[in-house]
């Protein structure tokens, strides 16, 4: 398999990921605005159990198709025929399941929200091998323009619906229309389809492989949703709307940069394990560069929360503030323990991993028994200090294994976060002193951040701001010899 054409994959994965990423923001910042907080919350509720089924939905078994060196069509129809009825079944579950959770939440409207956003699954068992077989043969270009479409057309949708005043409805059309757009595409794209065959040996092999993710997957996810469905329970829609709001877009940061550093890094580490000296300089270049990058973008966002949420939500979203702040704080951590974690997969320790993950997980559920009665914003500062405690579990490893001390990589990252703490400080103050609009404030608060970013890198000659202008200058170079 040629180094071009994963290259060119991974480019049409981030044009995928970024391209639906950035319509999905400009549609929730839009449906944010005509509608309600609890029309926002009312549709979280069902989506934390939508979530969690749905990770039943693929059992790992498309990991496994992909994994398979020799997977035929006798695997891949085996695998669909299974997920198909499982899916179905799954839809039963939740069908019957659906008063009982209106009950839990004691908001009989969720019964037919739960039902007709429960068709997703069906969907999902129809998509999920294509999606497989795409993956498998690198047909990313495939996945990318249906991805594209289904995205753009719940959007279409689902501004649509919002200007006739359906309410919570839209966001549930949203979903419906994206689901079955983009699987109708792949059906169309790609030339795989499922034969009437079935091998129950093949496929018990396959989920020897698959059920370890499923389990995996499923302490992931429902960890990741447990404050959620607290928050549901104990206080109202429109709470779990503010703090769902406060992490959608520091996430759209994060989910990018960090992402695609996990993907590159990983495989490059693990070149390198058996030069630790190497491996260690690596992990440290990784992590400094990445943080660079992110650390004013998410400060920056904390900073300008305030004016950036009048700007785009509109006041009614205010109160959501506060959580984006925590969770760019939060956030602030994951190119540490991105960096750490995958040094610590490349020599080949998965054992230290797991304990890591138990470890982390525990903390988290811990602090959010302590904090839930507490109020929400008393479980987001929870967040924060499992966020932090788990940035230092992750480094600790390393110390006996790379010989890289905790203290070693704060010493390494600290220019990053002082600079990035003062122009938080600078950024946060321009409306005490330039009293405006919103939006004039915003634009002012975005300049001076930039600005004192980069000047001050640039006159403390920090390494990372000098590895990136060589960057730029080496791909304008080849830029300009091209079109010569």
């Amino acid at each position: 398999m040629g180094r071009e054409k994963i290259v060119k994959n991974a480019l049409w994965r981030l044009m995928e990921r970024c391209g639906a990423q950035g319509i999905t923001l400009v549609v929730s910042i839009v449906l944010a605005r005509l509608l309600s907080p609890t029309d926002y919350g009312t549709v979280s509720l069902v989506l934390v159990f939508l979530t969690i089924m749905e990770v039943f939905v693929d059992s790992g078994l498309g990991n496994a198709l992909i994994q398979k060196k020799d997977a035929d069509e006798l695997d891949f129809s085996s695998v669909f025929i299974f997920n198909m009825i499982f899916c179905c079944f799954l839809y039963v579950i939740m069908f019957f399941a659906a008063p009982l959770i209106a009950k839990f939440y004691d908001n009989s409207s969720l019964t037919s929200l739960v039902r007709v956003l429960s068709i997703t699954l069906i969907i999902s068992g129809f998509k999920n091998i294509q999606i497989a077989y795409v993956s498998r043969h690198l047909m990313f270009k495939k996945f990318f323009f249906a991805t594209l479409v289904g995205t753009i057309s719940a959007a279409i949708v689902g501004i649509s619906l919002a200007y006739m005043g359906l309410g919570v409805w839209v966001l549930v059309a949203q979903n419906l229309v994206n689901q079955v757009i983009d699987t109708i595409v792949l059906w169309i794209t790609v030339e795989w389809r499922p034969k009437k065959q079935f091998s129950w040996g093949r496929f018990k092999a396959l989920y020897s492989f698959a059920w370890k993710l499923l389990a995996t997957n499923l302490i992931d996810t429902i960890y990741q949703k447990i404050r959620q469905l607290v928050i549901g329970k104990v206080y109202t829609s429109s709470d779990l709307a503010y703090y769902n709001q406060g992490q959608t877009l520091p996430y759209a940061i994060v989910s990018n940069v960090n992402v695609a550093m996990d993907s590159v890094l990983f495989p490059a580490l693990s070149k390198e394990q058996d030069d630790k000296e190497n491996l260690k300089q690596l992990t440290q270049k990784a992590m400094t560069m990445s943080l660079y990058i992110m650390a004013p973008l998410l400060m920056g966002m904390a900073a300008v929360a305030d004016s950036l949420v009048r700007v785009l939500l509109t006041e009614k979203w205010l109160p959501c503030v506060f959580y984006i702040r925590i969770t760019c704080i939060s956030f602030l951590f994951y190119p540490i323990n991105t960096a750490n974690i995958n040094a610590i997969k490349a020599l080949g320790r998965s054992d230290i991993v797991l304990k890591l993950e138990i470890a982390k997980k525990a903390l988290g559920i811990f602090l959010l028994l302590i904090t839930f009665k507490l109020g929400v914003r008393a479980i987001a500062i929870g967040t924060l200090v499992a966020s932090a405690v788990a940035q230092i579990l992750n480094c600790s490893p390393n110390k006996k294994l790379l010989g890289y001390r905790y203290m070693e990589q704060i010493k390494d990252i600290f220019p990053t976060l002082f600079l990035s703490v003062i122009m938080y400080i600078v950024v946060i103050s321009i409306p005490t002193f330039i009293s405006a609009k919103p939006l004039f404030q915003l634009i002012c608060q975005i300049i001076v951040g930039g600005l004192i970013y980069w000047i001050v890198s640039m006159i403390f000659k920090l390494k990372e701001y000098a590895t990136i202008i060589v960057l730029i200058k080496a791909m304008l170079g080849k830029r300009v010899k091209k079109e010569k």
